[in-house]
């Protein structure tokens, strides 16, 4: 039989209709309430604090700087998310009585307390107690945040598989081990990946908390430099715009691993 085609709400071209309209009426919200307000767009004055052109040489300014710490922080807080939320989500499945109580434990009390007050709690009293730094406070604190939000994505995408499938793996002979990493994860890792794209994303919008304990990151210059010029409306929705980019290329790869997987 021949392929239906999508229906009008379904199709890409009616999506970026969409995504048009809703940029164009967030843009006349900003403008109009410039206008009301008696404000005076000066963006000619953003340029600079984006980069600079000094004998030749480019020179980043500090949004781009505060864009860089934003990304090594995120990066790195992602890397460890993603292996603590495998390793509790195997220790939630292990049937182990120790295993699942600090499991349990560590999720419900992380999912259910706001990560503000994780943040503060962290870096005042975990992080002078063990000699962390500001930038490792903040990292660890977003890793251990995001990886709850992980786990159950990875406990999740394991109990979805078929249980003739664990049942096929015993008897072929595998070990525990090699069920999970020849016949389990193989098949759960494409149904966690669209989940864990929005962990990641969210992971980088949460990425500015780290404001509040002085880690010069994309949100805290663009903090300073409104203090400094009084630039709100330019500066937040340059800010706004750099971490959209930021979270949309990640959505994109994420799609595109995604595809792979599922391909593969």
């Amino acid at each position: 039989p021949r392929p239906r085609r999508p229906v009008w709400y379904r199709r890409q071209s009616f999506d970026l209709l969409v995504f048009a309209l809703l940029g164009a009426g967030l843009v006349w919200i900003a403008v109009h309430g410039a206008q009301s307000m008696g404000y005076r767009w000066q963006w000619f004055r953003v340029q600079r604090y984006l980069w600079r052109i000094v004998d030749g040489e480019i020179i980043w300014g500090p949004l781009i700087q505060g864009l860089v710490v934003t990304l090594q922080i995120s990066a790195i807080a992602m890397a460890i998310a993603l292996a603590l939320g495998l390793v509790v989500g195997l220790m939630r499945l292990s049937g182990g009585i120790m295993a699942g109580i600090v499991s349990t434990a560590y999720v419900e009390v992380v999912r259910n307390t706001p990560i503000l007050v994780q943040m503060l709690i962290f870096y005042f009293i975990i992080a002078q107690i063990l000699g962390i730094n500001r930038f490792w406070s903040g990292v660890l604190c977003l890793a251990l945040y995001q990886g709850a939000f992980a786990s159950e994505i990875v406990r999740a995408g394991i109990l979805s598989v078929r249980k003739g499938q664990w049942e096929a793996a015993r008897s072929l002979g595998l070990g525990r081990l090699d069920t999970y990493r020849d016949v389990v994860l193989p098949q759960a890792v494409p149904l966690m990946l669209p989940p864990l794209a929005g962990v990641l994303v969210n992971l980088v919008k949460h990425s500015s908390i780290v404001s509040v304990i002085a880690i010069f990151d994309l949100t805290t210059q663009g903090r300073t430099i409104v203090s400094d010029t009084f630039l709100a409306f330019e500066i937040w929705l340059t800010v706004a715009a750099l971490y959209l980019v930021v979270t949309l290329t990640l959505s994109g790869f994420v799609a595109w691993l995604e595809r792979r997987v599922a391909t593969g």
